[in-house]
């Protein structure tokens, strides 16, 4: 990050929006600034498209006065029970607010707002490297306010606060999460004092939404490497109190001197193995539940060591309960989730053992097409230190893969609807819905994933005329 000076905002600052903003505010004789992100966006050369100016004085006057100034095509919102306006001009957005003071009470994150001077305005804000100013007024174009060292902070890759940090995570407990995830999507660390703080009044987050802790945890998820925040919120004590399914992974038992591995870690890992190669929010999410029943299923078996059997349809049914909870959708998305998780141990199995055509159709047919996106996730679960065995799974696994192909090529098993419909067993045979003709329809279904029948009619239909007179069944058509 290089430092940036005056001609340089100016020069960053020259466009026709900013000129303008410029011409408005000293035509009102008012102060206005370009404040928090833009600013620091452009200090880490980061690409942002929100751009915030703080106005001492009226910004919903200010921001009338710019869409008179920019004519047609610009679109002026004002929100008068904020004292905000947002004009939006050519797909770009500007959000105008009054320079402000605020103060809290101790049961609620909606501050008490008064008119205030930009010092006032900076000292509210979350932190350092967000409280940076700079001028657009024409006298004082480009000129840069940072009465908190943000800069210096940016330099040094730290998050701080710019008051004492009990004080502002206290008022406004989401900005504890927001540390973290700026952390984490700037690959910064977060000061010391600050990240005490955080601790001490973790307590704090049980006012705060379920839906704005989901939204701060998601934006975590998507960073390039999301273990970094989750750990921070592990370190601190957060996480046990947001998402305690994920907190209780933590940690490793020994008994009789054999000991598993912490999969908390573990999950980490998968999930940053995940990052690298899919931005899939909902397959990152797959990673990050993939191993959630395991705290509820983990035993110890004398002279077999530690055994997690079934985690995977424990954890199955935890999605629903965790998404629910979280505030997380309850649709397509969630169902997603919880295929991935449910079957997530299928393709390791199949690859462990010889990899048979009946096992990959079978995956295929469950999977249909989350089919890619489970083996994803299943080579990003490979994470053992011994090479020899990480190379043998990831081999077979191009083995799966190639058989997956050659299968549905040949057998069109991907969301595979049988070829013989249940209403045409009943129609053939006389039948009301009753149990034979699951079992014909089961027993199609097994032969066509098992290799014995073709996926077509007249084979699945030949077949089942065999089955039904090995249970007494006469057809009452030809």
């Amino acid at each position: 990050m290089r430092q940036l000076l005056r001609e340089d905002f100016v020069r960053l600052l020259d466009k026709k929006i900013f000129h303008l903003i410029s011409e408005a505010a000293d035509d009102l004789g008012l102060e206005c600034y370009v404040v928090g992100g833009y600013v620091r966006d452009l200090f880490l050369e980061r690409p942002s498209k929100d751009i915030d100016v703080v106005v001492v004085g009226s910004g919903i006057v200010l921001a009338e006065a710019l869409g008179r100034k920019l004519g047609k095509g610009a679109h002026v919102s004002v929100f008068h029970n904020f004292g905000t306006a947002q004009v939006k001009y050519h797909g770009m957005e500007v959000e105008f607010v009054g320079a402000r003071k605020e103060s809290y009470s101790h049961d609620s994150r909606k501050p008490i707002v008064e008119d205030g001077t930009l010092e006032d305005d900076q000292n509210r804000r979350d932190f350092t490297i967000n409280a940076l100013a700079v001028c657009l007024n024409k006298a004082r174009f480009g000129e840069l306010v940072d009465p908190f060292d943000g800069v210096l902070d940016m330099e040094n890759r730290l998050i701080a606060t710019p008051l004492d940090p009990d004080i502002t995570f206290s008022d406004d407990p989401l900005r504890m999460m927001r540390c973290v995830r700026f952390a984490t999507q700037l690959n910064f660390f977060i000061e010391e004092e600050t990240f005490e703080a955080l601790g001490r009044n973790r307590e704090r987050i049980k006012i705060i939404s379920r839906e704005r802790i989901a939204d701060e945890l998601n934006k975590i998820i998507m960073t390039p490497t999301p273990s970094k925040g989750l750990v921070d919120l592990m370190r601190c004590g957060l996480l046990p109190l947001i998402f305690p399914e994920l907190a209780a992974l933590e940690g490793v038992d020994t008994v009789q001197g054999r000991s598993h591995k912490d999969n908390f870690y573990h999950t980490l890992q998968v999930l940053d193995n995940i990052c690298k190669v899919s931005d899939n929010l909902w397959l990152r999410w797959a990673a990050l539940l993939h191993d959630i029943g395991k705290p509820r299923t983990k035993r110890f078996e004398p002279g077999v060591g530690w055994t997690f059997k079934n985690h995977n349809f424990i954890g199955e049914k935890m999605v629903p309960e965790i998404f629910r909870k979280m505030k997380l959708p309850m649709n397509e998305k969630m169902k997603y989730v919880q295929k991935l998780v449910g079957l997530h141990m299928r393709p390791i199995v199949i690859a462990d053992e010889e990899v048979t055509d009946s096992a990959v159709r079978r995956l295929l047919f469950e999977a249909g097409d989350d089919i890619d996106d489970l083996m994803t996730l299943c080579e990003a679960d490979i994470t053992s230190r011994n090479v020899q065995r990480k190379q043998r799974f990831l081999d077979n696994f191009k083995l799966v893969r190639q058989k997956l192909v050659d299968l549905e090529e040949r057998d069109r098993i991907r969301n595979f609807q049988p070829p013989v419909s249940g209403e045409e067993i009943m129609r053939v045979f006389g039948l009301s819905p009753c149990r034979e003709v699951g079992i014909l329809k089961s027993a199609i279904k097994d032969a066509i994933l098992d290799g014995l029948v073709p996926n077509e009619h007249d084979a699945a239909y030949g077949f089942m005329m065999k089955k039904a007179a090995e249970l007494g069944l006469v057809p009452v058509v030809g």
